[in-house]
């Protein structure tokens, strides 16, 4: 049995699936199978992945039923203790398995991600993408990802190597994306994550992604899947919640927080002419107002870096705990 599984679903991607199947099978870290599950593809994925002669490639035929099932049969049909996720027009550095199983051993960890460098198909980086690039390669700590969760998600799904504990979660089907959704799952559930403070991906972005044509994945979708975990995570059966924020992010919050029946306690701003004034019912206070940790969940929106690491520094200095009775919110 290998110690690692890595998991490739793919549909239509002929001109991309060998390179990218290659570099999980070239990897520093030799003990490992490529499970891939061709979802029904109908253009010469299959006849290129027939062209790689190695053992360790296991290539799964399925009807066409989409890439959550296809991940899902992947992890079923897979063997080992650890598995790994992969996408097909993505290429994986040498060196990631080895170090992300060193970390995940170390620190006992339940999963590891890692830093990506997004690029276009011919390798150069994209620049619209810049600013997310360094956001999702920041927060490398269990606590970051657990903070800042219901921004975004912190793993990025192609880069996760996790015990199939995680995976057996399984893909859920549905209007939201599925890799998200597993994730915020996952880390409700307990599991614990981190990620290399390296790159360890090549992530393909471009027009043909599935991320910019299927419907899952739209602004919408995303807010829909961060509000439904949060229903179902820190705000559950929770009458009052705290809020940081009532700018352009924060109002939306903050009225989608009434329409939940959920009270406002207190909304801290900067802004010393909002100061005094009530939102929403809820009086506006500074900083140095807001209650100590109370077991009343405090939600920040705020969307610039710089505030938003003061923010933790003076959420920190009150007792707070980011990821544990503070979040942040996009």
């Amino acid at each position: 049995m290998p110690r690692l599984s890595v998991v490739i679903p793919v549909f239509n991607a002929e001109h991309t699936v060998v390179r990218a199947v290659r570099s999980t099978l070239d990897s520093t870290f030799r003990d490992l199978e490529c499970v891939v599950v061709d979802d029904g593809s109908t253009d010469g994925t299959l006849a290129a992945l027939k062209t790689i002669d190695d053992p360790r490639l296991q290539i799964i035929s399925a009807k066409h039923r989409g890439v959550a099932h296809a991940a899902n049969l992947a992890a079923t049909e897979s063997r080992a203790p650890l598995i790994a996720r992969m996408d097909a027009d993505d290429f994986c550095h040498p060196t990631r398995f080895e170090k992300q199983i060193e970390l995940l051993e170390a620190e006992r960890l339940d999963g590891v991600g890692g830093r990506v460098r997004i690029v276009d198909a011919n390798g150069d980086a994209v620049g619209t993408m810049q600013r997310y690039e360094t956001w999702v390669n920041d927060n490398l700590d269990n606590e970051s990802i657990r903070a800042f969760r219901f921004v975004e998600s912190p793993l990025v799904n192609p880069t996760v190597t996790a015990r199939r504990e995680v995976f057996e979660l399984g893909h859920r089907e549905g209007p939201f994306p599925e890799d998200y959704d597993l994730w915020l799952r996952a880390i409700q559930s307990g599991f614990i994550f981190a990620k290399l403070p390296e790159v360890v991906l090549d992530w393909t972005d471009g027009p043909g992604r599935l991320t910019r044509l299927h419907s899952s994945y739209t602004d919408e979708a995303f807010n829909r899947c961060r509000r439904e975990h949060l229903l179902n995570g820190p705000l559950r059966d929770v009458k009052t919640v705290n809020a940081w924020g009532a700018g352009q992010t924060g109002k939306p919050w903050l009225r989608w927080l009434r329409e939940q029946s959920i009270d406002i306690g207190c909304v801290v701003e900067v802004s010393q002419k909002k100061i005094g004034e009530r939102i929403h019912g809820a009086p506006v206070v500074s900083s140095d107002d807001l209650p100590e940790p109370n077991g009343t969940p405090l939600l920040i929106a705020v969307r610039a870096p710089d505030a938003r690491e003061l923010i933790l520094e003076e959420l920190r200095a009150k007792g707070y705990q980011p990821g544990t009775d503070a979040w942040f919110v996009a």
